[in-house]
């Protein structure tokens, strides 16, 4: 597996835990932060669930040794990662939103093409 593969996974399993535990365990303090409102605290608690779940998968695609051992997380990452930056994109365009959701788009956005680039290239 290649380093540049490797890294993405751990950059992404990092980068999940953060943001899953803190909505995991404190939704409203940080989504109040973030001046991100209404707040639903049972969706944000499942939303950094699934976030800790994709970070458990990017931290084994870090420890896998080869290429064929995380396709199917390569493809999940790159659907989950895609679907999340339309979806965000279509608030974006429609409403006004604080700065914090434009970041998190944009960070949506990278994940998704760098995973989609590690899928079309299939090495």
């Amino acid at each position: 597996m290649s380093k540049g593969l490797r890294m993405m996974f751990l950059i992404h399993a990092l980068v999940s835990v953060v943001g899953g535990l803190l909505l995991l365990i404190i939704p409203g303090r940080v989504l109040l932060f973030f001046r991100w409102a209404p707040i639903d605290p049972i969706l944000s608690r499942v939303l950094g669930a699934a976030l800790l779940a994709l970070a458990w998968s990017s931290f084994r695609g870090w420890q896998a040794e080869e290429r064929r051992q995380v396709e199917i997380v390569i493809e999940l990452e790159a659907v989950f990662t895609a679907l999340a930056s339309v979806g965000l994109l279509r608030h974006l365009l429609v409403a006004h939103w604080p700065l914090v959701v434009w970041l998190l788009s944009g960070v949506f956005l990278v994940f998704a093409v760098c995973w989609i680039a590690f899928l079309v290239r299939r090495r």
